[in-house]
């Protein structure tokens, strides 16, 4: 983790007033906030595979994953932040190309699947929001755009599902074509508006 990040914190912490504390977190936002669009990918039903086959498939599994998916989220125009177990975090400067990135995902997993056996396919899951987190060196980052990509993309979307927050979804340009369904998701007393794009 970044050192002057780290720093700040400590500082956040140990400040003994609200207005204190404001201060420090205005400068923790100045110096490491970005607007960003966030996607977050899952790989689905990854438990119960490595319950069944073992930690050498799921590393396997998770390699393959890793390999396929950055030069994909680059080509869009995405920065991988980071791939964590079977995750990947990832961070674009607009929803669409996220969201084509997504849908390229989807695709390129759907074709490597065809010459794998079932047990060795790839199936992702993915949830995509936008707004302004924390980028700090590692690198990571942190904020609600994360927290709602990751509800979306690890424990909504189905198989093969790419859900996009609606603030995000209302950035897409018309003239891009992506279509969806709006849909209305309660999770953990979280209320979300999200679309399920269709590709």
């Amino acid at each position: 983790m970044d050192k002057r990040f780290q720093q700040l914190l400590l500082k956040y912490a140990e400040n003994k007033t609200e207005a204190g504390r404001k201060k420090v977190e205005a400068r923790l936002w100045e110096r490491f906030g970005v607007h960003k669009a966030v996607l977050v990918m899952d790989m689905s039903g990854f438990s119960r595979l490595t319950l069944k086959y073992g930690i050498v498939h799921y590393l396997s599994m998770v390699l393959r994953m890793q390999l396929v998916s950055q030069p994909i989220i680059e080509q869009y125009g995405g920065q991988v932040i980071k791939f964590e177990a079977d995750n990947c975090f990832a961070a674009f400067e607009q929803p669409i190309h996220a969201v084509e990135a997504a849908i390229a995902l989807n695709l390129a997993f759907a074709s490597i699947n065809l010459f794998t056996v079932e047990e060795l396919d790839i199936r992702v899951s993915i949830g995509i929001d936008i707004g302004d987190v924390l980028m700090i060196g590692g690198p990571d980052y942190f904020g609600k755009p994360v927290n709602v990509a990751s509800k979306l993309g690890e424990d909504i979307a189905s198989p093969g599902e790419i859900l996009v927050s609606k603030p995000a979804f209302q950035q897409i340009p018309a003239e891009a074509g992506i279509k969806g369904k709006l849909l209305q998701i309660s999770a953990s007393g979280v209320e979300i508006a999200a679309y399920s794009v269709s590709f």
